[in-house]
């Protein structure tokens, strides 16, 4: 029988890239996004929906559950892409910018959960799939509400697996590197306006002449929906896949060496002396 994913956030990155993915892989997808553009899927036939979706509107998500099942009877995987970007001083952001960010990084994230949980109850079967980020393992500087509302996520899902492999759904984190390909930072310009300047415009120009040469090498849309695969299909207990040559690099030094070794070489990479030295 066709399995039937519902993927957030599809009309751009990473989501769209999973979607195409799985419906390379024959599965169903539901393609969901704030403003739905069906012409984005116009070649997938009868293997898509594309449907409205807000992660911040639980009506929005309530609707569009309903429309998967009517399309296709059930849903066997989520997989919550879903996300806003900031880049910003922790000082000078707005708590309403704050907000912002946690409404649909976090809270949403959790909302669509919340929804779907109860039909996967109920079949005593399914996989759950959020997004977080390479900054969730190993925060960056200048992104400190964004690593916080991804981090949360990390410890969500990881607490929420516990409880749902009881009822036999699983919960896994799929943790993207840093892709420039991407709207990330495009999609945030109007947010991020001010958010950047003195007395942390001298260092932030710094940081991302750093960031142009990346110590880790770029991950590819591919790669991310690749792992997203892999986490929807995988019949372990694994958890978390890193996701970009960054990710994975962050991941085995967080997880497999000390706190000093971590913070030493995370220091070496991001901290001021170095880049006062750009």
């Amino acid at each position: 029988m066709t399995q039937t994913i519902l993927i957030t956030g599809t009309s751009s990155g990473y989501g769209k890239a999973t979607a195409e993915l799985f419906l390379e892989r024959g599965w169903n997808v539901v393609a969901t996004m704030r403003r739905p553009q069906p012409e984005l899927f116009d070649r997938a036939g009868d293997q898509v929906r594309v449907v409205g979706l807000d992660v911040t509107d639980s009506a929005s998500i309530a609707r569009a559950i309903d429309e998967a099942m009517a399309a296709f009877g059930a849903i066997d995987v989520v997989v919550n892409n879903a996300g806003i970007g900031l880049f910003s001083a922790f000082e000078i952001t707005p708590a309403e910018t704050i907000r912002e960010v946690f409404e649909t990084n976090t809270f949403g994230v959790m909302a669509v959960c919340q929804a779907i949980i109860p039909y996967m109850r109920a079949r005593g079967s399914g996989i759950i799939v959020n997004f977080t980020s390479s900054a969730g393992i190993a925060p960056m500087p200048l992104v400190a509400p964004y690593c916080a509302s991804k981090a949360a996520i990390e410890a969500f899902t990881e607490s929420l697996d516990y409880e749902l492999s009881n009822v036999g759904v699983r919960a896994r984190l799929v943790e993207p590197g840093l892709a420039p390909t991407t709207s990330f930072a495009a999609n945030g310009a109007e947010r991020m306006a001010g958010l950047l300047s003195e007395p942390y415009q001298a260092y932030a120009a710094q940081l991302f002449a750093k960031l142009g040469d990346y110590p880790f090498g770029y991950a590819t849309e591919r790669q991310i929906a690749e792992a997203a695969f892999a986490a929807a299909t995988d019949p372990s207990d694994r958890l978390r896949y890193p996701a970009g040559p960054d990710s994975e690099a962050l991941a085995e030094l967080r997880w497999t060496t000390s706190e000093e070794t971590y913070l030493s070489q995370m220091r070496e990479w991001f901290g001021p002396g170095v880049l006062a030295a750009v």
